[in-house]
């Protein structure tokens, strides 16, 4: 099989003349054939104005082009799509698949012998690894790192947890509008993802528990300067793999690999979007995730890492306590230590040499957690056939078990335009509703999923209720949230059968939500719906999303990407 510049030929009918052709055009960039002979490793540009996340990439990919240049290999870089959370509209979800075609058609269309892939923001290192599965070419994952923390009135502050504290402060007249804009600009003090335990967080602590980045790597701080050496020691270990031709991402992510990385979601108090993304990223082989199992492994694997929302810290202290490696140490025989990585090493060598950080409170031994299960459970009942989920270890205890009349709201406009209404209908014991807010129906599963607390309530000392969606939440956000309903209410799911008045229980404990209503109420109801309220978009992106993306117990992903749907053909 050819490699380096031989590696894909353009498609001219004569293989000599395309190599000519190529070598000819790529010296109009200065390079030398000393150069042009060695082993190519691609380096993803993920670099955007409208990406603060990612504003550290190009001394991140200075780093790798240092490292891969001292192996003796050649580094080339090339720019995929950016997707920043805030800043992508109508949701950074809808633009994962994007990104993840658009990032596996340049690993395969361009000439490479490994890639090292850079990302952060929530949906980015999710559609990477997507990409880089099904292109299956040696492969480096770098995160870009999280912020450092802010600070204000003796405080310390972190993006978004806190945003989202306040401005429900905010909110509720319990600081004004002078104060709120201090806040503004004290919650993101530098580049990098959110210092919390976000999606960006879990997906960085997921990758890294599968053998697919650095030792650490999750967990440095985006501006500190082990940022930068990690980056060039990743570029060193992807040019060895160049050179090497492995290990492939198909020959790490194995059944052990991706229970390891639901044994971490669980532990770190994750985000829920993070089972999403996991799942798409087992869709893409023949390695599916099983929500019983996930639940189960839930129901085993304490909360150890003490990390807002769930617990009080931030990432930069996680990582001066020592990070993955450690957590994955006092997690013991819960982690299959024989799984590999791409140095070479396993796991267990990877434990063997974590740190020991006298006096650190940010991860738990197994005999002293944050909370004595996982962060997430998995639940079924009458309105999620094909399961929900809730964050529990960010939730309020006192709300678990809980049965309360519907308040329902039948789009993100429809909340949007009522949730602060004076004369809305809602008391403090009831439950929020939203729906056509998951992925075919919203479109692209906005998160969402964090209703507001309806003004009215707010101001008058309500700082939590259940609410229930199709829709996502990011992982920092606190509350007794049931997310990603399946089927979703757009899908003909059950959701779209709830009217305001009716009662729904929650049970966390016997991991149910159920919609109290009779059967043969709901089969007439069912029977008065219009059919879908999700119409077909005329054109383009929109219009291949509506048609092939899969609910949330499948990733979400698009139906023709994953390991079935190309059977299936």
């Amino acid at each position: 099989m050819a490699d380096g510049l031989r590696k894909g030929l353009t498609s001219y009918g004569d293989a000599g003349f395309s190599l000519f052709l190529r070598k000819a055009f790529i010296k109009a960039m200065g390079y030398s054939d000393d150069a042009l002979e060695r082993p190519i490793v691609g380096i993803t540009n993920t670099h955007s104005d409208y990406n603060p996340c990612h504003g550290n990439v190009p001394q991140i990919i200075d780093a790798v082009k240092r490292g891969v240049m001292l192996a003796g290999a050649m580094p080339m870089v090339f720019p995929t799509i950016s997707i920043a959370e805030s800043f992508a509209h109508p949701t950074s979800m809808y633009l994962r698949n994007l990104m993840a075609m658009d990032t596996e058609e340049m690993i395969r269309a361009q000439p490479m012998d490994a890639v090292v892939v850079i990302g952060g923001c929530d949906k980015t290192l999710p559609a990477q690894i997507m990409a880089a599965v099904s292109a299956d070419l040696p492969t480096v994952v770098i995160p870009v790192g999280p912020m450092v923390v802010g600070h204000h009135k003796g405080e310390v502050l972190g993006a978004c947890t806190d945003c989202r504290r306040l401005w429900a402060k905010y909110r509720a007249g319990e600081i004004d509008d002078a104060e709120i804009e201090a806040v503004n600009g004290r919650l993101a003090p530098s580049v990098g993802t959110c210092m919390v335990m976000g999606t960006a967080s879990t997906m960085a602590c997921i990758t890294e528990a599968m053998g697919l980045s650095l030792p650490m790597s999750a967990t440095i701080p985006a501006p500190h300067a082990e940022r930068f050496r990690s980056a060039e020691e990743s570029g060193r270990v992807a040019a060895a793999m160049a050179k090497a031709k492995g290990p492939k991402p198909s020959e790490l992510l194995t059944p052990a690999a991706f229970r390891n990385a639901q044994v971490v979601l669980q532990a770190i108090g994750g985000s829920t979007n993070g089972l999403i993304h996991l799942t798409a990223i087992a869709g893409r082989v023949p390695h599916a995730i099983d929500p019983d199992v996930f639940d189960s492994i839930g129901r085993e694997v304490p909360v150890l890492v003490d990390l807002k929302p769930s617990g009080a810290h931030y990432m930069e202290h996680f990582h001066h306590a020592g990070g993955v490696p450690k957590l994955m140490a006092q997690l013991g025989e819960l982690i299959d230590l024989d799984a590999a990585t791409i140095t070479g090493a396993t796991l267990r060598d990877v434990v063997a040499k974590a740190e020991h950080v006298p006096g650190q409170d940010v991860i738990r031994s197994r005999d002293n957690p944050i909370r004595r299960e996982g962060g997430i459970a998995y639940l079924t009942g009458n309105l999620a056939p094909r399961g929900a989920v809730i964050k529990h270890s960010a939730a309020s205890p006192q709300l678990m078990q809980h049965t309360g009349r519907a308040v329902v709201f039948d789009s993100v406009e429809d909340m949007t335009l009522r949730i602060d209404a004076p004369d809305l209908d809602v008391a403090a014991d009831d439950v929020l509703v939203l729906r056509n807010a998951g992925p075919k129906g919203a479109p692209g599963m906005p998160e969402a999923g964090y209703l507001p607390i309806p003004l009215k309530l707010a101001r008058a000392g309500v700082k939590d209720m259940v609410r229930i969606s199709d829709a996502r939440m990011s992982g920092t956000a606190f509350g007794t949230i049931v997310l990603h309903i399946t089927p979703e209410s757009a899908d003909g799911g059950p959701l779209a059968l709830v009217e305001t008045g009716d009662r729904i229980t929650l049970d966390v404990a016997a991991r149910r939500i159920d919609l109290l209503v009779e059967e043969g109420e709901l089969a007439r109801r069912r029977a008065a719906l219009p059919g879908s309220t999700a119409p077909r978009p005329a054109r383009g992106y929109a219009q291949l999303f509506h048609d092939t993306i899969l609910q949330a117990d499948e990733g979400c992903d698009f139906d023709f990407l994953t390991a079935a749907g190309r059977r299936e053909r």
